[in-house]
Formats: C-alpha cells, sequence, structure tokens
C-alpha cells in the first residue's frame, strides 16, 4: 500500500485547540518556585516577608526588610512521570535547569526615629513560576482506535463539505473550513475533513447528503503508544513598594507582569489492526504553541502582634492574559485508496485566522500566622483560596464556543484550598529549614487532577554581608491524561513526581 501523509498547519488558533479547562490550569497553577530559602521552607512567607519571593504571597513582605539586597536563584527540575495505561506501566524521567529567580530590594529608612512611618522599600523581582518542560509516555492495548476519534466529529455533516472538486487544493479547503466565522464547530468540520482525506473514515454512501461515517479499520483492539512533549514557561515581573508604620504594620502593593509562552507536541501511534483491515498502521501528531501575556495586582498587609507572633493578609488579583495560539496536526495512515497517486501532500501553506483571546484566571486569597523565636528560629503556616470555577475567557469573533467553554469550566472546576507550612532553626551561622504543602483538586470530581502533596528542605550559612542557600523539594500529585478530547477516551492514570534542587546567593549592601 502507498503511504498517506497529511501535514496541515494552522497559524494562530485553530478553535477546540485551546481555550479550555487545559488552559485555565496551566496558567493559573504554579509549582514552588523562587529563592533558594523560599523553596525550602515550603513557600510558607504570608506572615514572614524579608524574602523577594514572599512577594507573591505577601506584598508587604518587602517592608520587613531593614536593608538593600539582591538575590539570584538556580534549579535543576526533575520530572519523574509513571503512567499506567489499559494495564501497561511506562515510565519517562527528564531534567532541565534554569536561572529561575532574580531581584532585588532598595530600602529607605526615615531619619526621624519619632515619625510614624519608619521606612519605605522598592522592590523588583523575577520569578519563574512555572516551568512547562516536561515529557509523559503512555503505552497499551486499547479497544478505542483514532477512529473514534474522527468519527466522534463526523457523523452529522454532509459529504459534500469535504469531498474536493476536481483542482481544488486540500489546504485550501481545510483553511476556509477553519477561517468561517460563522461557524463554530469549525474545528469539528475540520477533523472530519482530515480523517476523511487521510483514510480512517469512510461515508456510508457517496452521496453527498451522506451524513453517516464508518472506519476503515477493522479490530478488537490495537496497540497505542502517545507521547507528550511540553516545553516553555510562566515568567513573572513583579514591581512592588512597601512601608513600614510605627514598627508594627507592614503594607504593601505589587504590579505584576507575565510573560508565557507553551508548547506541546502530542506524538501518537497505533498498529494492531486485525489481518483483513483497510489499515495496518496509523500516526497522529498534534502541536500546540501559546504566547502571550498579563498582568495582575497584590495588595498585603502583615501585623506585628508582638515580639513572637506576625499576622498577614493579601489578596492577588486574577490574572488577565491575552494570548495566541498556533496548531498543526499530521495524520499518516497507509490506506491507500483516497489519493492512490498520492504519497505525501504537504499543506504548510494552509493558514486559520482567529482573534486573540483573553484568559482572566482566578485571584487568591491568603491568610497567614509566623512565630518568631528570637534569633533561633520561626514557624510559619499559610492558607490560600482560589475558586477555579471563576475562570473565564473571552473572544470577540466567537460567542458560542467561549460561552460553551466558560459553562464547561464552571461545572467541573471548583474552589482550591492550600495550606504551607515552613520552619527555621539558626545553629551560630547555619539554618536548617524545611516545609510541607497541600493543594487540594481543582475538578470537582477531585481525580481529573488530584491533590498535590509536597515536601521541602534546605540548608544555609551566613557569610555576614551575604549568604548561600541550597534547597530540596518534591511535590507529587496524580492526574488522569485522556489522549484525546473525543473518542479514544479511557485516560491514562499518571503519577507526576517534581523534584527541585536550587542554589541562591544574596548579597546585602
Amino acid at each position: 500500500m502507498k503511504k498517506l501523509s497529511i501535514f496541515i498547519t494552522c497559524l494562530v488558533c485553530a478553535i477546540g485547540s485551546a481555550q479550555n479547562i487545559n488552559d485555565v490550569l496551566r496558567f493559573s497553577q504554579e509549582n514552588l518556585q523562587g529563592t533558594a530559602r523560599y523553596q525550602a521552607m515550603g513557600g510558607a512567607f504570608g506572615a514572614l516577608g524579608g524574602d523577594l519571593s514572599a512577594l507573591n504571597n505577601n506584598p508587604a513582605g518587602s517592608a520587613v526588610f531593614n536593608h538593600g539586597l539582591f538575590t539570584m536563584t538556580g534549579s535543576n527540575y526533575n520530572r519523574d512521570n509513571t503512567s499506567n495505561y489499559f494495564g501497561t506501566s511506562r515510565n519517562l524521567d527528564f531534567n532541565t535547569s534554569e536561572l529561575n529567580q532574580i531581584g532585588g530590594v532598595l530600602v529607605f529608612n526615615n531619619s526621624d526615629d519619632e515619625a510614624d512611618w519608619n521606612h519605605f522599600s522598592i522592590a523588583f523581582n523575577y520569578d519563574l513560576v512555572e516551568n512547562f518542560d516536561d515529557r509523559t509516555q503512555v503505552e497499551g492495548r486499547s479497544n478505542q482506535g483514532i477512529d473514534s476519534y474522527f468519527l466522534a466529529f463526523a457523523n452529522g455533516l454532509p459529504l459534500e463539505e469535504i469531498v474536493l472538486d476536481d483542482g481544488e487544493l486540500i489546504e485550501r479547503v481545510y483553511e476556509d473550513i477553519g477561517a468561517n466565522p460563522n461557524n463554530p464547530f469549525a474545528f469539528d468540520d475540520q477533523q472530519t475533513f482530515l480523517g476523511f482525506q487521510g483514510g480512517i473514515i469512510d461515508p456510508v454512501t457517496n452521496e453527498n447528503t451522506n451524513t453517516t461515517y464508518i472506519r476503515n479499520a477493522s479490530y478488537s483492539e490495537v496497540a497505542q503508544r502517545f507521547t507528550q512533549i511540553t516545553s516553555g514557561y510562566n515568567a513573572k515581573y513583579t514591581i512592588n513598594v512597601a512601608t513600614q508604620y510605627q514598627k508594627k504594620l507592614h503594607l504593601g502593593a505589587s504590579i505584576n507582569i507575565h510573560d508565557v509562552f507553551y508548547e506541546q507536541i502530542d506524538l501518537f501511534t497505533e498498529s494492531g489492526y486485525d489481518d483483513d483491515s483497510a489499515i495496518s498502521s496509523t500516526t497522529f501528531d498534534n502541536l500546540l504553541r501559546i504566547n502571550g501575556g498579563g498582568f495582575s495586582l497584590g495588595l498585603g498587609s502583615i501585623l506585628k502582634i508582638n515580639e513572637t507572633v506576625r499576622l498577614g493578609a493579601s489578596y492577588q488579583s486574577p490574572t488577565w492574559y491575552r494570548l495566541t495560539a498556533d496548531t498543526s496536526q499530521e495524520l499518516n495512515s497507509d490506506f491507500a485508496q483516497r489519493n492512490p497517486d498520492i504519497i505525501f501532500i504537504n499543506f504548510n501553506n494552509a493558514v486559520n485566522l482567529f482573534e486573540t483571546y483573553t484568559l482572566k484566571t482566578p485571584g487568591k486569597l491568603t491568610a497567614s500566622m509566623a512565630l518568631i523565636f528570637g534569633k533561633r528560629g520561626l514557624l510559619s503556616v499559610d492558607y490560600d483560596y482560589q475558586d477555579f470555577s471563576s475562570s473565564k475567557f473571552s473572544r470577540r469573533d466567537n460567542p458560542e464556543f467561549i460561552n460553551t467553554a466558560n459553562s464547561e469550566i464552571t461545572e467541573a472546576l471548583t474552589g482550591v484550598s492550600t495550606v504551607r507550612v515552613g520552619g527555621e532553626y539558626r545553629i551560630q551561622r547555619f539554618s536548617l529549614r524545611g516545609g510541607y504543602r497541600y493543594e487540594q483538586s481543582p475538578y470537582v470530581n477531585g481525580t481529573t487532577v488530584g491533590d498535590l502533596t509536597g515536601f521541602s528542605g534546605g540548608l544555609g550559612y551566613d557569610f555576614g554581608g551575604s549568604r548561600l542557600d541550597l534547597a530540596f523539594s518534591r511535590a507529587e500529585r496524580t492526574t488522569n491524561l485522556q489522549l484525546f478530547d473525543v473518542g479514544v477516551t479511557t485516560p491514562a492514570i499518571v503519577d507526576r513526581v517534581n523534584t527541585n534542587i536550587s542554589l541562591g546567593y544574596t548579597l546585602n549592601f
């Protein structure tokens, strides 16, 4: 059989590839990042301050500084993902390293010792709040073939809308389907067109009015391999101002600017059809890229009750993102009947143009308490709450699709509570640190993405005018990875373990 290969590139956004719940969680959730000290203590800094990454918890934290400083941190990220799919287990381990934090603060002390406002601080900090570099592999024998994916979109679509006229270019038809602003189901129709032209599905009859399709592959079960490769970042630049009142009340505000890039490559291979099947192997690969930026605001306070007890409260506004996406698809099958004289078809010029879309991720409320035991140590606890169901998409050119996506978010996602606990104990110039954090699932069902648990530890050495910090953190959660949105719907159970090792240097001035 001759091999039929279809490769379609859609610049900007193919409807259905982005603007879904995955987008919400991708840009709302944050891994434990920041300075090495911050990571070692589990990020429990809401009532402590005195650390540049603590500005993520409470903007009043920079008012705790008594002098200026500069901090930078590098981290090694290990991603260890173990999947189970129809009884077959696969493990994939991946490492990457980044300069994940750099920033500084300037402190302006009031020379009047009797003044109520004691000092004022200005801080700037860069944090890699999420590193998207990851690898996951899934393998097993399934009774749901990739034809089920295309059939889920196909039935109901007239054959005349996906058949080429004489001399008509495939890429032009694909482009026209996706570029129709009056068609809220453009992505669905494009998948039907792709499955038909790739020979995966066929109409029941050859009449133009036909709306029913069948598979060209026969099987009871098929061998499937799915590899997902992600890369990119969510970087946050924070500009912060804070002040101290009567050496007891700390107040602060921040403006956060986000720069995001995300790339996801899904590689799918299917084989093991029956001997008499018209198709013996299929590959279906998808690429998604998302670029954009966003901004958010933060307000916070820290109250020093006495020399031992501090209380903190803060509000992080929703983050408003403005994003664009581009997608590519490649389908390969050895079905020769569709275009027997064509071995390879390349659609690099097929373009879908859609408007930039916006995403509002949920705001966050944080309450904190810290106990300071003189110069010997401290204990800190943070509690966060975010309502993920309040996330919203907006896009002017396709309100029907956006309304559907927002309804799914409201129904599927829920409020999330997060608890972080951290402690530090000082022995002369050495500091020993530890932390724990727990984050609830953002899903109503509690299983699509499970609860997260993590622990951390580290140590620091104070040279007097500078400090060196080392941290180790580990977080684990289980997710259900569905290979495709429809058709192939039995999820792989993936146990994800993220381990960070970070080294930071702080210079006081």
